[in-house]
């Protein structure tokens, strides 16, 4: 499940460009020069293409971990995104908050779990359900800075 304090909109008050060079990095050690500077980059520009639908949230949970997803990555979500066949969604669930998988399966929307210790969620009739939106992005820290206590 998915806390609701843990949802954040883009600020899209500010710009930050930061150097996109036009040279690719090797396994070697690179040597970036202010030459082979293509342009600048703003990531909001570059990952949320539409700001007013756009959500972030980390991701918790054991779910999905089989898709690649891993405990604190940021997600970026996108209410505006048309929800097709396996697409991962976020979705309110009788009051909770999950990240799921999109199937259909004879006609009944499911929501497959990508761990095999969690169960697929099936919604009915009876089922209380909303789709947030689509998870377009997923930021992941590859060393994740320590806090200082």
């Amino acid at each position: 499940m998915v806390s609701i304090s843990q949802i954040k909109k883009p600020c899209t008050d500010t710009r930050v460009k930061l150097p996109l060079y036009s040279s690719r990095v090797s396994a070697g050690f690179p040597s970036p020069a202010d030459d082979l500077l293509e342009a600048h980059l703003d990531l909001n520009r570059y990952l949320v293409s539409q700001p007013a639908t756009t959500f972030f949230m980390r991701f918790e949970g054991e779910p999905m971990l089989e898709s690649g997803l891993q405990q604190g990555d940021l997600l970026i979500v996108d209410r505006s995104i048309e929800v097709t066949e396996q697409k991962i969604v976020v979705a309110s669930v009788n009051s909770d908050l999950v990240i799921r998988r999109v199937s259909r399966n004879r006609r009944r929307l499911q929501l497959l779990s990508e761990n095999p210790n969690c169960q697929l969620i099936s919604i009915t009739e009876d089922t209380e359900f909303q789709i947030w939106g689509v998870v377009t992005y997923v930021i992941r820290a590859l060393h994740r800075p320590r806090r200082l206590q």
